[in-house]
């Protein structure tokens, strides 16, 4: 009985290490996106998500579902889903230095 509670114990306490030796050990992305969009903004290279759901909203009025960050052809480009009253759902690109609008198009 004696022994068996020792074993428990001793089995206890070595997932307890292993635990922590592992979570310790797990890699963490250093540059996360949200740090990258940052340093972009800091950089004036992409104008701040504010903005750009405003000039999304004064083209297609709405909810904003999503917005993405993404890099093509050599430059940044955010891609805003909006819901509008009627219950379609619109995706707009926006060039993320100038908020220019490129493309509107009703998402399926």
């Amino acid at each position: 009985m004696a022994t068996t509670k020792i074993l428990l114990a001793l089995a206890g306490a070595g997932t307890l290490v292993t635990a922590l030796l592992l979570g310790s050990v797990i890699p963490v992305r250093a540059d996360s996106d949200h740090v990258a969009a940052r340093r972009l903004l800091d950089a004036g290279e992409i104008m701040p998500l504010e903005k750009i759901a405003e000039r999304a909203r004064a083209e297609k009025p709405g909810q904003i579902l999503e917005t993405e960050l993404k890099h093509k052809h050599d430059k940044y480009i955010y891609e805003v889903e909006i819901l509008d009253g009627g219950g379609r759902v619109w995706e707009l690109r926006l060039d993320a230095r100038s908020g220019e609008l490129l493309k509107v198009e009703k998402d399926d």
